[in-house]
């Protein structure tokens, strides 16, 4: 979508670390920690590559990950635990549970759910959000 629409699609992501696993919100704190250091999608993506995410996840994880993405491991440590951090998790979720979201991933367009995730669905839904007509 970024490549067919690159003036016009910003992606954003917000945390939604679900309670039923015990790294969400390490793992959450720790990607943004990882954006302090110009790393965030360095890590997002090291995070979901991990094999059997639920089950790869933990503590070990999260500093390898962060050891080979080459961070200051004091500075990672420390902004994990920043009240910066913890704050915009919870805001992150207080957004999610005002918008009626409870499952992830949920993906918005224009401030609108789109429930159907196929590539041209999105290009419909960002289409209709820039009001350009509908392709036949």
């Amino acid at each position: 979508m970024l490549e067919k629409n690159p003036d016009t699609v910003k992606i954003v992501l917000k945390n939604l670390p679900l309670g039923m696993h015990q790294f969400a919100d390490p793992a959450a704190r720790a990607a943004l920690a990882a954006g302090e250091q110009g790393k965030f999608w360095e890590f997002h993506d090291a995070l979901f590559a991990l094999p059997a995410l639920n089950i790869a996840l933990n503590d070990k994880a999260i500093d390898d990950i962060a050891v080979k993405l080459g961070l200051k491991m004091d500075q990672f440590k420390s902004d994990m635990a920043s009240p910066k951090i913890r704050q915009k998790v919870d805001q992150d979720m207080m957004d999610a549970q005002k918008a009626g979201i409870n499952g992830t991933p949920s993906i918005f367009v224009n401030g609108h759910p789109l429930r159907e995730r196929t590539v041209e669905d999105f290009q419909k839904k960002i289409d209709a959000a820039l009001g350009k007509p509908a392709k036949k």
